[in-house]
């Protein structure tokens, strides 16, 4: 299964985006072909290879009627353009309607910019149809999404994954006025999604970064077991000393046989909670994608007794756990990490014994059987059957299991 990989450790933004899945091999001239109309002549759209803080990365430019190579408060472009048109929903599905891309392409670049008049629609209390959409109503905006939706359509990763995204920090100033970074629309985009403040003082998440990522990624967290084949460089317009302005892309096959994957552990320690609610709240948190769940007695302030609660999981289930941890328990904060662990790989295999077929579950590393034991609820539900003790029928399973 091929794999796609957005590392967002500098944010991301719709030219970036582009940028990264060109250095990656998608044919320029190809994203010119699907642009139709919206490329106003041969040299619309161009790229042109920098560097960012040594890294050599893809820089994707557009020229058009309104575009300035950048939107009013995205730090990724270049120079800001006040000659912006201010586009409803309808001008702009006219635009794509003009593109060439797919069918379904169309639809799903509809798709993006409903979503996004949905939220504009909810910031400023206005009904979508009737939301201008300034910044991201922009051409080269237009242009980015269209382009990054041919481009993963070229690409065909089934599954796409991303990184908890920079979203940097401080102020930026809009059509709307100045507001705190992460843009309003830019914020409730990425509702659900791990983001950070990094160091840089600067929008490094605009809000066509946002929609994309956060359209195309199902998964959220470290880059998966896979095996690379192509990586791609998207640079943003600004330079920073310690961090390279990129977006990397990673895309490959899904390694199915890594030895080793990153899951979150979640931790929270709790000494007034009733007891009785432990049982309940590791039965919810394993329905909801809970690898496993676990409690510690320890010894907490005023040397009170207390219990530590630890939760491994996959790390794109570390908001929704995280959210039954606080809604479930009596604690007012969790702590998290990544760790990266290694599994045995495993199968079941059935055996017939004389008392009946009992589930055997074997590990192996490396071909190598290390580890085989019959599925103990089968040997109780024997047992209880035919009146006999547990260990026999495991004796009998494991018998048969040799034999």
């Amino acid at each position: 299964m091929k794999v796609l990989y957005f590392d967002c450790f500098s944010g991301a933004s719709g030219d970036m985006i582009v940028g990264a899945l060109v250095d990656a091999g998608v044919p320029l001239e190809e994203i010119r072909a699907a642009l139709g109309s919206l490329s106003i002549d041969g040299e619309a759209v161009w790229t042109e290879r920098v560097q960012r803080a040594g890294i050599g990365a893809t820089k994707f430019q557009v020229r058009g009627e309104d575009s300035g190579h950048a939107h009013h408060h995205q730090a990724h472009g270049g120079v800001a353009t006040e000659a912006h048109a201010h586009r409803t929903l309808p001008d702009i599905f006219s635009l794509i309607d003009g593109s060439r891309l797919s069918a379904m392409g169309k639809d799903r670049a509809k798709a993006l910019f409903a979503r996004l008049g949905d939220v504009e629609g909810t910031i400023h209390g206005t009904p979508p149809d009737k939301v201008h959409l300034h910044e991201v109503g922009a051409l080269d905006s237009i242009v980015d999404i269209v382009s990054t939706v041919h481009a993963l359509e070229l690409i065909g990763a089934r599954r796409i994954v991303a990184s908890p995204l920079n979203v940097g920090s401080g102020t930026i100033r809009s059509s709307h006025g100045l507001f705190p970074v992460p843009a309003p629309a830019t914020a409730k985009l990425l509702e659900g999604v791990p983001i950070y403040s990094g160091t840089q003082r600067a929008e490094m998440v605009t809000p066509t970064g946002a929609l994309l990522i956060t359209a195309y990624a199902t998964e959220f967290g470290g880059i998966p077991p896979m095996r690379i084949a192509k990586i791609g460089y998207g640079a943003g317009a600004r330079s920073f000393e310690d961090t390279p302005n990129v977006l990397r892309v990673l895309i490959g096959e899904d390694d199915a046989n890594a030895p080793s994957h990153t899951v979150v552990v979640i931790e929270a320690e709790i000494d007034d909670m009733n007891p009785q609610i432990f049982g309940v709240v590791m039965d919810r948190l394993l329905a909801e994608g809970a690898l496993d769940v676990f409690y510690t007695p320890v010894q907490m302030k005023k040397n009170r007794p207390g219990t530590l609660l630890s939760v491994i999981a996959p790390s794109a289930s570390r908001e929704k756990l995280t959210s039954i941890v606080f809604r479930e328990t009596t604690t007012i904060g969790v702590r998290y990490r990544e760790m990266t662990r290694e599994c045995l790989d495993r199968e079941t295999r059935t055996v017939s014994t004389p008392f009946g077929e009992v589930r055997f579950k074997i590990a192996r590393r490396d071909g190598e059987i290390l580890n085989a034991s019959p599925e103990f609820e089968d040997c109780v539900n024997l047992a209880n059957r035919h009146g006999r003790p547990i260990k026999e029928i495991q004796a009998a399973a494991i018998k048969a299991f040799n034999g």
